[in-house]
């Protein structure tokens, strides 16, 4: 059996950063640490973190004053921070920076009058913190072309659009498509929303579709960008593409008899997990494996300067 591994995989830059912040946050402050949320979405990162001595939770009352919080990658509404500082806790915010920048997109619009529709998942962290820069009522959810017909504006003239970062590129499009055929003059981002890691992981999957006869995916069940990865293969014509968070949740019987295995990973899985994954293909297959690269990736985000020495 021929193992495909699709380059680039894993972690990306704003993980990475996150990751580095809890961390260096435990190296300053000592333990432990608090965690407004998963910092990523990949359960081997979070019990990693929880052994270093990190403490997730889901709201800042769970939170005491005399420790440090950190907010989680995917970005919060403004309520928190200003929850925040109504308690006197001290911060410090993970929010990758690609994420940031459509929070600025979104408050730009904003003061210049515009109505902003945002295309992403309810109830995702990062659609929640998005919207929430905003007052309620000045961003409209849309998760489907189905939605862009049940929105009501308040002016159909005085619309931009954002998206969350992590969707699936051609379902993204296909929702802007819509918006602009119902909304001739809605503004549009001036640069794609849709993260470089995101656009570069799926681009790898569609590359090397075509050469396997499934696909695997690392990745937590919460990760958007992972489950999006899937659905990349399944679209590209892959007979099987399926999620896992580790080696442990292959089911060897559905690849039994395939000629090559294309294996990928979500931005926020570690290489270990895809290492044990690559090692036990050797075991089983004695499995050769072709790396496929479509692209080389080497953008940092420097973390805050309030913990980096």
């Amino acid at each position: 059996m021929k193992l495909l591994v699709a380059a680039p995989r894993g972690f990306c830059a704003g993980v990475d950063r996150a990751i580095e912040i809890v961390e260096k946050c435990l190296q300053k402050y000592g333990k432990p640490v608090y965690v407004r949320h998963e910092i990523v979405h990949n359960k081997y990162v979070v019990e990693d973190l929880e052994k270093k001595g990190a403490i997730f939770v889901n709201e800042l009352f769970e939170c005491p004053k005399d420790r440090p919080v950190v907010f989680s990658a995917h970005g919060v509404a403004k309520s928190v921070f200003s929850e925040a500082e109504d308690r006197n806790l001290q911060y410090v915010d993970a929010t990758c920076p690609l994420v940031t920048k459509v929070h600025i997109e979104a408050k730009r619009y904003h003061k210049l009058g515009y109505q902003i529709i945002m295309i992403g998942h309810k109830n995702h962290p990062e659609t929640i913190g998005t919207m929430g820069q905003l007052p309620n009522g000045e961003v409209l959810l849309v998760e489907n072309c189905k939605d862009v017909d049940l929105i009501n504006p308040r002016d159909e003239k005085k619309l931009a659009f954002v998206t969350q970062t992590t969707l699936s590129i051609d379902d993204t499009l296909e929702i802007g498509n819509a918006l602009r055929n119902r909304f001739p003059d809605i503004v549009a981002p001036h640069k794609e929303d849709i993260c470089y890691a995101t656009t570069n992981r799926q681009n790898a999957v569609k590359k090397i579709s075509p050469l396997i006869d499934g696909l695997l995916v690392v990745g937590s069940i919460n990760s958007s960008n992972s489950k999006r990865l899937v659905e990349v293969g399944k679209n590209a014509g892959c007979r099987y593409s399926q999620l896992i968070d580790n080696v442990n949740d292959i089911d060897w019987r559905s690849i039994s008899g395939s000629k090559s295995i294309g294996l990928t990973a979500g931005a926020s899985a570690p290489d270990i997990l895809i290492n044990q994954v690559i090692e036990e293909f050797k075991k089983r297959f004695k499995a050769t494996i072709e790396f496929i690269e479509i692209t080389k990736e080497d953008i940092q985000f420097k973390i805050p300067n309030s913990i980096r020495n």
